[in-house]
């Protein structure tokens, strides 16, 4: 293993030990958290070996998310996802394969800002007015592709099919057990294509081999915590460092 490992200063796996830490945590009780990881992974490593090294990470946290809630999917939400997320993996992948990694980094860092903007918007906006059937379509097959392109481009998804969980008023078990099902699928789908560009290396996967136990102690501290924190307030500080994150990346 030690002829894989990276080389990096011990500040940069302070930091990849604490992005994996909160790939735990967004697996068990805050999805969407993951953002602040991305943006750690794409800053230390070249930004397509960190997805292909992340992605690895986020299988393992798939498998605690469906220990814990894989009882409570909407099965009926998932099936109707299918040919949007497929759309977005298949763009995603065509994206990977022509950009370089400046390119990419630099998309990171868009996407991680839009969907900043996207969550504040939903947030802040008037809650009053009922979706139709043509409007409920429409963002299905939006929020599917775009998920399905972030996800495969940056690892992005979780933010993006947050949102569409939120707005399909699951309850909480529901929403996390069809995030988990849905993740994990995706997930493991998109394993052929990360292969076959080359952004699972073995120096990618001895270093997850490392990073993994911080991913089981977030794993476990977010169940303990889900019932317990404060969502409003911790959701703006995982907004405003996803920010600090994504104009990094930018700039």
């Amino acid at each position: 293993m030690e002829t894989f490992l990276p080389s990096l200063p011990t500040v940069s796996w302070v930091l990849l030990l604490i992005a994996s830490f909160f790939v735990g945590v967004s697996k068990t009780a805050l999805p969407g958290i993951n953002t602040i990881s991305i943006a750690i992974f794409a800053a230390i490593m070249p930004a397509k070996e960190s997805t292909g090294a992340l992605l690895v990470l986020l299988i393992v946290g798939d498998i605690f998310a469906l220990l814990s809630y894989r009882r409570h999917a909407d099965l009926r939400a998932l099936v109707k996802l299918i040919p949007a997320v497929a759309l977005g993996l298949i763009l995603g992948a065509v994206f990977l394969w022509l950009a370089d990694n400046g390119s990419v980094q630099r998309v990171i860092g868009i996407i991680l800002l839009l969907v900043v903007a996207v969550t504040m918007w939903q947030r802040y906006r008037k809650k009053d007015a009922q979706p139709s059937k043509s409007s409920a379509s429409i963002a299905r097959y939006g929020y599917g592709t775009l998920g399905g392109f972030t996800t495969m481009v940056a690892n992005a998804g979780g933010p993006v099919m947050s949102l569409y969980f939120l707005a399909s008023r699951f309850s909480v078990k529901t929403f996390l057990g069809t995030a988990a099902w849905f993740f994990a699928i995706v997930n493991v789908a998109k394993l052929p294509f990360s292969i076959g560009l080359g952004l699972i290396t073995p120096s990618g996967l001895a270093l997850d081999l490392c990073l993994v136990p911080a991913l089981i102690v977030g794993a476990f501290v977010g169940r303990a915590i889900a019932n317990r924190i404060k969502q409003n307030v911790f959701e703006v500080v995982v907004l405003v460092l996803t920010v600090v994150g994504a104009v990094y990346l930018l700039f």
